[in-house]
């Protein structure tokens, strides 16, 4: 079994960009009004955090320039309470920007955040480590793929809410957001007992296809692909929905249509609480 690596996606960003202000521009003023799955957010607020994103990595990574005194502690939960503060401030305070200057800001922005991560060494400590991947120091190569389902992810709450999904889903775009998901899978397992050999398969139906295996090993699970030998369960997952399942976005009555599991309920309800975003 081959480990899943962590996908590279530094060339799709300014793809994603193309892409987001392609169905900004083609939005009326009510589309920019409508609900997202983002809670409380509409598509214009969905637009402004991620503006914001990208304005803060230049601010902080670029410039050194880190405003306020942080979380009150590195722990999970302070860091997400922290993070949440923060988007909210600023989500209240860009609704007085208009969609054609968010617009605007958005083309001017984009090209200079993609140049700040080639500028990142891949191979370097990143700043921020990925904590949802359970890591507590991360490389830039898993920081960059880290911002991209950030992007991605973002953009099709938008895309979601506007009835134009297809563009993103399509595998070139697609598969490297859930290559990158699947990081978390050994992570969020952690606390899963099963002998060493046992291993879950995890397939994604669609047209960014992907098949995954969770091995036990005395140290802990590994994700692996090109496996040959007996599961003891098997999670199948509509690709369609995924995304939303990996950001929850996807109530658990909703997602149990479209999963089929198969094997003990201990190796295979824990898909119901993946997660990729610090929520």
């Amino acid at each position: 079994m081959e480990l899943v690596a962590i996908p590279q996606t530094l060339p799709l960003f300014p793809v994603l960009d193309d892409r987001l202000l392609e169905v900004l521009r083609s939005l009326n003023p009510d589309d920019w009004q409508r609900p997202t799955l983002a809670p409380g957010w509409t598509v214009h607020d969905v637009a402004l955090h991620l503006l914001d994103g990208s304005l803060r990595s230049l601010s902080m990574l670029r410039d050194g320039h880190f405003a306020g005194s942080g979380p009150a502690s590195g722990k999970y939960a302070d860091v997400v309470t922290y993070l949440n503060q923060l988007n909210k401030s600023w989500v209240e305070a860009g609704r007085r920007l208009s969609p054609a200057v968010l617009i605007g800001l958005l083309e001017y922005v984009g090209p200079q955040y993609t140049t700040l991560l080639h500028y990142l060494n891949p191979a370097a400590p990143a700043a921020f480590s990925v904590a949802w991947a359970g890591e507590e120091h991360s490389t830039n190569h898993f920081h960059i793929a880290r911002e991209y389902t950030e992007k991605w992810h973002h953009q099709q709450q938008i895309r979601q809410a506007v009835g134009q999904q297809e563009p993103l889903l399509q595998s070139a775009l697609y598969l490297p957001f859930l290559q990158t998901c699947a990081q978390a899978l050994p992570h969020h397992y952690r606390a899963v007992a099963a002998a060493p050999g046992t291993v879950v398969q995890v397939q994604i139906s669609g047209p960014a296809a992907v098949t995954w295996f969770l091995s036990r090993t005395p140290a802990g699970w590994e994700l692996g692909q090109n496996y040959a030998g007996a599961v003891a369960a098997t999670i199948e997952l509509d690709g369609a929905v995924a995304w939303r399942l990996f950001t929850r976005s996807l109530p658990r009555p909703e997602a149990a249509r479209y999963l089929r599991l198969h094997g003990p309920p201990e190796l295979t309800e824990p898909i119901y609480s993946l997660l990729m975003v610090m929520a």
